[in-house]
């Protein structure tokens, strides 16, 4: 059945928001937003009055270690890293994940309705990410997109790892050597592959090397796990070389670069901007660096590193960011639109806009201000969450199997 949300002040995020606007939903998609005249709705849809509110898509976290590293867990529930490997780009995040664990409901209460989830920086490589939304029951319905990127990290973290145990890479220069040896060693893993089908001859897989031909060949973005202002020139000197799809994540010193990466047409994933100066590679981290970035013409999104950052304090990193010079139109579109369209999802996610997955918030008033909260949560048209006035506290919905008796 058809669902109207109905009376809100819709900020559709791709256009101008609309005073007392309609988001018309038919199965778990966005059929129509508009002027309430506008909308043809249905005489059996259900009506959800959004009266007094503002209607915005669900926010995106585009790199988070929701479910792999789980909270309160310990190392019970940290599968976030398999240092064991410098080279782990056939590990995947979405073998680790636990949809049942707390963060997914902290998420839904921050209004975040989809994640990428990655695997973390201790190696070189790290393995590939999945796109998922905040409410499932299992991850089989909760994956949007089953392979979204490759993690790899520059820097401090490799280093640290494999620098204690001894061996390759210890610094710099080997962390920079492991990335070009594997896409090395994946450029002629194409060349034999396709030299054996050109024959008709089988040929041995290998999954480490089939992931790595997939972002050569465009079809994974490559995540750069990347904090100081010579490493993310690194990144761009290594992306020049094998000709990726690059994308910086934390990104701390890049406002010191942001002409290059503006030059590049190369966008941040920026964060978590509520850490305190904990290494040397975030000596410079300032929440001013998100509006000189987007000035500069660098296409920003903001991340929690969850659960380095709660995930449900995403919204108060772009209020902050707003207070320190970041333009309000921009805030939001780093929270939906930006992160979605620099990591290909935005034909699914990131607007309210007909086609698009019916991921909507329903906010007491505008969201950057941080006296307002998400009341009512809507993932592919079903609510999943709601804020009870009564108790001052959320509900999300039982994930749980219930047997009927």
């Amino acid at each position: 059945m058809a669902k109207a949300i109905v009376g809100g002040y819709v900020v559709p995020i791709d256009g101008d928001p609309i005073e007392g606007g309609t988001v018309l939903i038919d199965g778990g998609r966005i059929v129509a937003v508009g002027a309430e005249a506008d909308v043809d709705i249905p005489e059996d849809a259900e009506l959800v009055d959004a009266a007094g509110t503002w209607v915005l898509p669900g926010f995106i976290d585009a790199h988070a270690h929701l479910g792999v590293h789980e909270d309160g867990e310990g190392w019970a529930g940290n599968d976030t890293n398999e240092m064991t490997d410098p080279n782990g780009a056939r590990f995947r995040a979405v073998d680790g994940i636990d949809p049942y664990e707390p963060g997914f409901d902290d998420a839904l209460a921050g209004g975040v309705t989809s994640v990428v989830i990655k695997p973390g920086s201790g190696n070189p490589i790290g393995g590939q990410t999945i796109g998922v939304k905040t409410w499932g029951r299992s991850i089989l319905d909760m994956t949007f997109a089953e392979q979204v990127s490759v993690k790899s990290a520059l820097g401090e973290n490799p280093k640290r790892v494999y620098g204690d145990k001894k061996q390759t890479p210890s610094t710099r220069l080997g962390v920079a050597a492991i990335l070009r040896e594997a896409f090395t060693k994946a450029r002629n893993y194409q060349a034999k592959r396709a030299h054996a089908e050109s024959e008709g001859k089988p040929h041995e897989v290998d999954l480490t090397l089939e992931t790595l031909s997939k972002v050569l060949d465009g079809e994974l973005y490559w995540d750069q796990h990347v904090h100081r202002a010579d490493d993310i020139v690194t990144a761009l000197r290594l992306a020049d070389e094998f000709g990726y799809k690059l994308v910086i994540n934390h990104g701390t010193e890049g406002h010191l670069i942001a002409d290059l990466l503006a030059a590049r047409d190369v966008p941040v994933i920026l964060g978590p901007l509520f850490t305190t100066k904990s290494k040397v590679e975030l000596r410079n981290r300032t929440l001013r660096s998100a509006g000189i970035l987007a000035r500069a013409g660098v296409k920003i999104a903001i991340t929690t590193d969850h659960p380095v950052i709660p995930i449900n304090f995403l919204v108060y990193q772009a209020a902050l960011a707003v207070k320190d010079g970041l333009d309000p139109v921009t805030a939001l579109r780093a929270l939906t639109i930006n992160p979605a369209s620099m990591l290909g999802l935005d034909d699914r996610i990131g607007a309210l806009k007909p086609g698009l997955d019916a991921d909507v918030v329903l906010w007491s008033g505008d969201p950057l201000d941080v006296m307002n909260r998400a009341l009512r949560v809507f993932v592919r048209g079903d609510e999943v969450y709601h804020f009870d006035e009564a108790s001052g506290e959320g509900v999300s919905k039982d994930r749980r199997y219930r047997e009927v008796r």
